[in-house]
């Protein structure tokens, strides 16, 4: 499994219905993408569930590399490049993923932070599959994730929520449409 992210940080007045209508006109181009999980299309508004931005942030999580690749390389990418400049995008490698109960996906929290210099890298990444384990569970969960960019020694949590008061620390997004076309192929439990 591999994460991917790209942020697009919008002006403060910018009006958000244009992404929301962004993401209704393409957002199911994606529905049966080979090699994708899932694409959860994320937004968040200034003033709103603590956000200080205009955000519009899908977050991916990849079954192949390949499937990921023609995305970027294949055209998939080159639509939102020229609609809005193009992004930088963030990757990670899977460190563990677990299915939650949760009906459908409302919200999302994504919850990044460094990996401590200290300590043993098993200990840090055990913590993490813990934490996996630890927001599927919850009431509402749907899915959570864990991944690490090891060039910026960085942790990341993803999870996906039915309601909108989440169990989960981080940055809290609307999910306006999901593609999952791969989500019951994304290996389930610790990757390692």
């Amino acid at each position: 499994m591999h994460a991917m992210q790209y942020e697009l940080t919008l002006p403060a007045d910018y009006d958000m219905g244009v992404v929301r209508d962004r993401v209704a006109r393409v957002g199911r181009l994606l529905d049966d993408w080979d090699g994708l999980g899932l694409k959860a299309y994320l937004m968040r508004e200034r003033g709103l569930r603590g956000s200080p931005v205009n955000q519009y942030a899908p977050f991916y999580l990849w079954n192949t590399v390949e499937g990921m690749n023609s995305f970027l390389w294949g055209g998939g990418f080159q639509r939102l490049g020229d609609d809005f400049g193009r992004p930088s995008v963030r990757q990670w490698t899977g460190l563990a993923y677990e299915e939650g109960g949760g009906p459908r996906a409302r919200f999302a929290v994504r919850h990044r932070r460094p990996v401590p210099d200290e300590g043993l890298l098993a200990e840090v990444v055990a913590d993490a599959v813990g934490e996996v384990r630890r927001l599927a569970a919850e009431d509402g969960a749907l899915l959570a994730a864990a991944a690490v960019d090891t060039s910026r020694w960085e942790l990341v949590h993803f999870s996906l929520w039915e309601h909108e008061t989440p169990k989960a620390d981080g940055d809290v997004f609307e999910v306006l449409h999901l593609s999952a076309p791969g989500r019951t192929r994304l290996p389930q439990g610790r990757h390692w």
